[in-house]
């Protein structure tokens, strides 16, 4: 039987809920896209993943204390190529982690807002922006489908392994064209589809949307999706080495054969043009 949309967001939300609450000095794991015998329960294990995934030691030493949570699949800041002054938002923010390396490139004339649907995770990343004394930076409860977000105020909108999560994810594409200034552009890490999965994993939902696995979409079906929505200048470019870590994510499953890590940017048209819609 198949789920609801608002069920497979309730299980996500349980799941994400569960890892804000644990103890960030704990030796439990908090990789939500790892087994549960995961490689990055203590700090030291997830800024390690972190490096793997290509932020550098200065960047993660540069952040508060408990925001990484080990949540992501890339590094949206190697593609966003943030400037002073921007506004940027962060689809599935959590601890904060890369709100608040944004907020550094940004400086004090620009602003972050980071969205998550996730109560305990805003309470979180509040309490991490105010350990490390960050004003540039604010977060707003909701859901990436419909973003607590004015019209045309956003430059540049990131994302790390958050949109795959969606089980709506055309409407994620319609709600970041909205926000964006014209111009504005896409920097999202998050696993594609590389082969259809097996019906195991499929009906497996722990090991699925809240697995990082069974929702991720194909890059023809992603290029679609932002097509329709009015994106212009996408480029979506798998990493192969990702196989590396994410053939750990379920270990025995063999998923790095179906899914890899993959960025994806896209831009507003500076002009309005008509939507092209299926059919």
């Amino acid at each position: 039987m198949a789920l609801t949309h608002d069920q497979i967001r309730q299980n996500v939300r349980h799941r994400y809920r569960q890892i804000a609450l644990q103890d960030v000095s704990a030796s439990s794991p908090s990789c939500a896209c790892s087994s549960d015998d995961g490689c990055c329960g203590t700090s030291a294990d997830r800024n390690h993943v972190s490096e793997q995934l290509g932020y550098s030691p200065e960047e993660l030493n540069a952040i508060p204390e408990g925001a990484n949570l080990g949540l992501g699949c890339g590094n949206p800041q190697a593609i966003a190529s943030l400037k002073s002054g921007e506004h940027v938002l962060d689809l599935g923010s959590g601890g904060g982690f890369d709100c608040f390396l944004a907020s550094r490139q940004v400086g004090e004339s620009g602003q972050v807002i980071g969205v998550d649907m996730t109560p305990e995770m805003i309470s979180k990343a509040r309490a991490n922006a105010a350990k490390g004394h960050i004003t540039n930076t604010e977060f707003r409860l909701g859901e990436i489908e419909h973003l607590p977000v004015a019209d045309q105020s956003i430059d540049v909108i990131l994302s790390n392994c958050v949109i795959n999560l969606s089980p709506d994810k055309p409407q994620v594409f319609k709600e970041a064209f909205r926000v964006l200034k014209k111009g504005g552009r896409l920097a999202i890490s998050d696993v594609v589809l590389t082969a259809e999965l097996p019906q195991e994993i499929k009906d497996d939902l722990d090991a699925s949307y809240s697995g990082c696995v069974s929702g991720a979409s194909s890059i023809i079906d992603l290029q679609h999706m932002l097509k329709i929505n009015g994106f212009s200048q996408i480029e979506i470019k798998p990493k192969d080495e990702s196989k590396k870590f994410i053939k750990e994510w379920i270990p025995g499953a063999h998923i790095e054969k179906y899914i890899v890590s993959s960025t994806i940017q896209a831009v507003k048209p500076d002009e309005n043009v008509p939507l092209k819609r299926p059919g």
